[in-house]
């Protein structure tokens, strides 16, 4: 069996019996269902595990991750999670969480191909489009990448807050608040962008839904 490979078994019993050592009922307590108050939408990269930079337990936080935390409408997959997180499990924090020193990011910013990926990256593109008087402005590249990465989250929460589910949620009353972080790879750190939308008023009224009393 292959080292890197056998690691990942050796690791998961490892994992177990330090949990039942530590609470003999804690698999008992966690099939028994989830109800986790935070959906974290995170970038796929390796190094920005949310539970480990949250310090959380496994069933506090529900996950969708993707190449640059990128919340697109026609995504079926992320509105199913998103819609999953709001209807069923009753989340009350979403969270888009970028981190510096985002490949995905540097490369949405030059004209190099990089295959497939190309087509999601141009989401990313279109955000440096929107503030490109902003980012130009900004001669040393990993300070424009890092600025870069603090508006695609913006954009992203803003995104969210644009989807019939989150607007839906609100109309029934719903408190739910989403929130723009980028995590610091070289501080493990957290930044708050203060971007909080909380309500449809949040906004453009063109992206506001109206529904039936």
């Amino acid at each position: 069996m292959d080292k890197a490979y056998k690691k990942l078994i050796d690791g998961n019993r490892l994992f177990a019996l330090s949990k039942k050592f530590d609470d003999p009922e804690y698999f008992k307590k966690l099939s028994l269902g989830q109800r986790p108050d935070y959906l974290w939408i995170g970038c796929s990269d390796s190094r920005v595990p949310a539970n480990e930079v949250t310090n959380t337990e496994s069933g506090e936080m529900f996950v969708h991750r993707n190449i640059a935390n990128v919340i697109v409408h026609t995504d079926i997959n992320a509105m199913s999670v998103v819609e999953y997180a709001v209807n069923v499990l009753g989340v009350k924090h979403i969270i888009v969480c970028g981190h510096y020193g985002c490949g995905g990011v540097r490369a949405a910013m030059g004209p190099a191909s990089f295959g497939l990926v190309d087509n999601w990256l141009r989401n990313i593109k279109d955000v440096y489009y929107k503030h490109h008087s902003e980012l130009d402005a900004i001669k040393d590249e990993d300070k424009r990448a890092d600025r870069l990465t603090e508006l695609n989250v913006i954009e992203q929460v803003r995104n969210l807050a644009k989807t019939k589910i989150v607007q839906s949620a609100w109309n029934e009353g719903k408190k739910i608040e989403i929130h723009g972080w980028v995590y610091g790879l070289n501080n493990g750190l957290i930044t708050e962008l203060n971007v909080l939308h909380d309500e449809k008023d949040d906004i453009e009224a063109i992206y506001r839904y109206q529904f039936d009393k």
